[in-house]
């Protein structure tokens, strides 16, 4: 495995929902699949806000109206595919220079009329540099991405 190959964590769910639905969802509603303890501001979370365009960011808002702005909206392409920068360093903490940032990459693909998938690439890890496996190590483990999709699939359940 090279180190591209292990700077690289893939992770696919399949949702119940026609394609411009599971879009919008994830766009839309991300701050209600994201976990409320995934904060990095000095307050609880009051909203979590994902702007819908390029150049457009996701952001924490704490309840004292402080933002913790964590990534930038790089590919907008609805219903198909959404890019964003992963601004949060090995530290943990948020990176601000993008050239010290990875990116995540979602796409959705119609299975059927009512079943999408969604596939999640979050690529170039290793660009956040010395400690970069602490953060491929973070969004693979059960609490990173598969909690998020986990929970962004059950805003589709019916019953």
């Amino acid at each position: 495995m090279t180190q591209a190959d292990a700077a690289v964590v893939r992770r696919q769910i399949m949702v119940e929902a026609p394609i411009e639905e599971a879009f919008t969802v994830f766009t839309d509603r991300f701050g209600d699949f994201k976990p409320a303890e995934h904060n990095m501001l000095a307050v609880p979370i009051a909203e979590t806000v994902f702007e819908p365009k390029v150049g457009g960011h996701i952001f924490d808002r704490g309840t004292d109206g402080s933002e913790c702005r964590w990534a930038r909206i790089l590919a907008y392409d609805p219903p198909h595919r959404v890019v964003f920068s992963w601004d949060i360093g090995p530290t943990w903490q948020v990176e601000a220079d993008p050239d010290l940032t990875s990116e995540v990459d979602v796409t959705f693909t119609a299975e059927a009329a009512d079943r999408t998938r969604v596939d999640l690439e979050h690529r170039y890890i290793d660009r956040h540099g010395p400690g970069w496996e602490s953060v491929r190590d973070g969004v693979a483990h059960d609490q990173g991405w598969p909690l998020y999709l986990d929970r962004y699939a059950a805003l589709f359940d019916k019953g």
